[in-house]
């Protein structure tokens, strides 16, 4: 296990997607989301959103070495496709499970753009990762 990969790994991850998520979230799609109803409390509670980040940057960032062992190929496209997979456990609760709990209208639109989002966070995300790791995982 490689301290430094797993604690750059996260970094990058926190950052990349704060990067990204600030923006879409808080700039160009507030508006949107906020009369679908996916925004409940009128200002975010930025800290915990941080959390949820650190905390799965430390989970992707510990899981991949187990998953990724320096196959044949580009080792970028391996931590894409590693992100990916992860990306669909977190849509899991980000989109499907949120507009299940929460009166979002229209779902469909709401699904949509979490997808678009988070289709682009994981492809970001997963591209430093298979980075970070290489070809000596």
């Amino acid at each position: 296990m490689d301290i430094k990969k797993i604690l750059f790994a996260t970094i990058s991850y926190v950052v990349l997607t704060m990067g990204i998520a600030f923006p879409w979230h808080m700039i160009w799609f507030h508006d949107l989301y906020a009369q679908m109803g996916a925004y409940t409390r009128p200002e975010p509670i930025i800290p915990l959103g941080m959390l949820s980040m650190l905390v799965q940057g430390v989970v992707i960032a510990h899981l991949y070495p187990f998953w990724f062992k320096g196959k044949d190929y580009n080792p970028v496209l391996a931590g894409i496709k590693f992100s990916l997979i992860m990306g669909l456990v977190v849509y899991s609760v980000m989109g499907f499970a949120m507009a299940a709990k929460i009166d979002i209208n229209p779902i469909s639109t709401y699904l949509t753009y979490n997808a678009i989002f988070q289709l682009i966070q994981f492809v970001v995300t997963g591209a430093a990762l298979g980075l970070i790791y290489g070809r000596n995982a």
